[in-house]
């Protein structure tokens, strides 16, 4: 079989099989994605690009001109020659593209301080960028071509091009650079352009070895001997014409025949190995499918054997038998934990309407008529009392004898039915509403809606009311209770008289709170304390995986109360999870990592350098009010950490300056570990402890 029909022959597989995986997949390209390409044609001034949007749309599936993508994340943009203009903004962290191809434009501005790591090949030459190449090549280890020639830069190479350790291609001619090359001289480069730059001194020795390497129309001071005769390079290597996209390679006459041959059998090895991964990928997502489906098999297979318990439990009574599973509350879900046999019996109480209240006063309820509202009121003779739960069992599942477990009548008298004057706002697992013990003392009710309970049976939840209940650090909001009744399931917390963190900085001036610099570093660290214990001193380690400032709340004393800990197993799978990754993401908060389906602590970290900003800045960690280079405050803030005369232009307006410059500049310090894109650079939380005790 000759080239060309081996070639027809793989395309048409190739095509197949990512037709055939695409149908286990979603087509929507990545909602991150869109959101970065929406901004990058805003930033370009709308030009009239085929399906392009400045807000939404879908452009794997609708083929935006120029967009090539695969699967539902956008892998290359090229847009050469297509006298585009405006600037690239300050947000291009796509985060799969490979490709980056907007040369030979009229695009303005300067280039974005951050650019994705996942880069191989970028050009921008031939268009009208200015001022200095930031130092953002850090992270770029995989980028191997890089054209910014023909431009109007100026200043020195930054360090961290000498991090780009993939880099044989790299283009800079025609601008106005000044300096040294000593950073390009552990580079494997193969092909360098700096002509008609204003570079001095003398150039290292290493570059004189590489193959291609043009530097005419620079003042160097010093004499340059004459460079070897280079090797003809590779057809594939060869640079390519001014002209020409960097992605079409040039081959000369003389070795058309061969390259043809090298360019068959490269692209025959990078489809087999694509063909190996669309393969890969369809057993993956037959695994997970019958996985899934044996998962459902052995719960149903589970469900049965609990109905079965309830009527061996029934059949049991009629005769006269102690029923092994008592289930007070007909046709509802129990709230009793089975018995271990042999171990000591302790009891909890339960709050009920008619009961006594467990919150230290032993008051008296009055009789409960409570008004009507989609929870079910519970008769008063329906009421579980005094429940006994296995004193092992208990300190397995945290059930100690002072959490309450509430009814859901009681906390419709409580919360007035649920009523908008008690309503404290909508968290991401559900409705919050304040609710008023007969003393005066003040709770807060956390409604879990159905999106969040509703991967989770009644054994989980107990479990997870568990876990919670061990949760005990003074800058964590505490856990009173629970209610488990008619498949409603509710949280009970105490209740932080000052709100949220979120009100207190953003807030209209009716509600705001305002923070001196030392009442913020005082939330700063009261909150790093609380993430220290979660993940370096509670066993297991918790990760939050919500962390933002309308989860840090403040007391009646301005302490820091983190809330939300423990509630990871709700945010980590299901459709409650996708929402959570979507909110963290659509604010701000979220780490890169998070949209590849990672979480770790170095997540929550990420988030807390987020609050910090928040701080510091008194902005929201997403405005959209703003001008569009400043909506996402992590994006705008971080490359102004380290420059202390734009630093103080950030602050917080309202402090009026009242601020010392030292503790400023340790904070912007701080901040930027924590927000670095690759999560092992950032520091722990007991670390960062120790940095803010620096600060005040």
């Amino acid at each position: 079989m000759d080239f060309k029909n081996l070639e027809l022959h793989v395309r048409i597989f190739v095509l197949s099989m990512l037709i055939l995986t695409g149908t286990f997949c979603f087509g929507d390209t990545d909602s991150v994605d869109v959101a970065v390409i929406n901004s990058l044609y805003v930033a370009l001034g709308s030009p009239p690009l085929q399906g392009w949007k400045p807000v939404g749309g879908d452009p794997c599936v609708e083929l935006w001109q120029g967009v090539a993508c695969v699967f539902s994340n956008i892998t290359a943009i090229h847009l050469a020659s297509m006298n585009l203009g405006g600037e690239l903004g300050s947000n291009l962290d796509f985060p799969s593209i490979l490709e980056i191809d907007l040369s030979n434009n009229h695009i303005g501005g300067p280039i974005p301080f951050t650019l994705p790591p996942t880069l191989t090949r970028l050009s921008l030459s031939g268009n009208h960028l200015n001022g200095t190449i930031p130092d953002g090549f850090s992270l770029l280890t995989q980028l191997s071509y890089l054209d910014l020639s023909a431009n109007n830069l100026s200043g020195q190479l930054p360090s961290s091009t000498g991090s780009l350790s993939s880099l044989t291609t790299l283009h800079l001619q025609n601008n106005q650079l000044t300096g040294t090359l000593d950073v390009l001289q552990d580079l494997p480069l193969q092909d360098l352009d700096i002509e008609n730059n204003l570079f001095s001194g003398p150039i290292p020795p290493k570059l004189l070895t590489i193959p291609n390497f043009r530097k005419d129309g620079n003042p160097f001071n010093t004499t340059i001997m004459p460079s070897p005769p280079a090797a003809a390079p590779s057809p594939v290597a060869m640079a390519p014409s001014p002209g020409e996209s960097p992605w079409k390679v040039a081959t000369s006459p003389s070795t058309a025949a061969s390259a043809r041959a090298s360019v068959k059998k490269s692209f025959i090895a990078k489809h087999v190995i694509w063909i190996a991964g669309a393969g890969f990928l369809i057993l993956v997502a037959l695994g997970v499918c019958l996985f899934m489906f044996c998962c459902f098999k052995r719960s149903e297979k589970k469900n049965y054997k609990k109905h079965d318990a309830v009527f061996e439990a029934t059949n049991q009574e009629e005769k006269g038998e102690k029923p092994s599973l008592v289930y007070e509350v007909p046709n509802t879900r129990t709230n009793v934990i089975p018995k271990v046999p042999d171990e000591q019996e302790m009891s909890v109480k339960i709050v009920s309407a008619t009961s006594e209240s467990n919150d230290g006063s032993g008051s008296k309820l009055p009789p409960l008529q409570p008004p009507p509202h989609p929870l079910p009121t519970i008769p008063a003779e329906q009421a579980i009392f005094n429940q006994a739960i296995p004193a092992k069992a208990t300190e397995r599942h945290g059930m100690s004898s002072s959490i309450n477990v509430y009814t859901v009548a009681s906390l419709q008298q409580y919360t007035n039915s649920f009523s908008q004057e008690n309503y404290i706002g909508e968290g991401t697992l559900g409705p919050v509403y304040r609710a008023e013990l007969p003393d005066g003392k003040l709770l807060a009710v956390r409604k879990l809606d159905a999106t969040a309970s509703m991967g989770q049976n009644h054994e989980q939840f107990l479990q997870l009311v568990s876990s919670i209940s061990k949760i005990q650090h003074s800058n964590i909001v505490k856990f009173m209770g629970y209610c488990a009744e008619y498949n409603q399931r509710l949280l009970v917390y105490e209740y932080c008289s000052n709100g949220t963190l979120y009100d207190a900085l953003h807030e209209d001036d009716e509600r705001r709170i305002k923070l001196s610099w030392n009442a913020r570093i005082r939330v700063a660290l009261g909150a790093a304390r609380a993430l220290e214990y979660l993940h370096e001193n509670f066993r297991p380690p918790i990760v939050h995986r919500n962390f933002k400032s309308a989860n840090v709340l403040l007391n009646d004393k301005l302490e820091v109360c983190v809330s939300d800990c423990g509630l990871g197993p709700l945010l980590s799978s299901g459709s409650a999870g996708q929402l959570s990754g979507r909110l963290l993401t659509a604010y701000g908060y979220s780490a890169p990592e998070f949209e590849s389906g990672s979480y770790t602590q170095q997540s929550d970290v990420f988030s807390f350098g987020v609050v910090m900003l928040e701080l510091l800045t008194g902005r929201k960690s997403y405005d959209k009010s703003r001008p569009r280079g400043e909506q996402i405050l992590v994006r705008w803030a971080v490359p102004q950490l380290h420059d202390i005369d734009t630093l103080s232009k950030m602050v917080d307006p309202s402090l009026n300056g009242a601020y010392p410059m030292k503790s400023l500049s340790r904070l912007a310090d701080i901040v930027s570990s924590c927000v670095q894109r690759e999560p092992e650079f950032r520091p722990a939380m007991s670390e960062i402890i120790q940095d803010l005790l620096r600060v005040m």
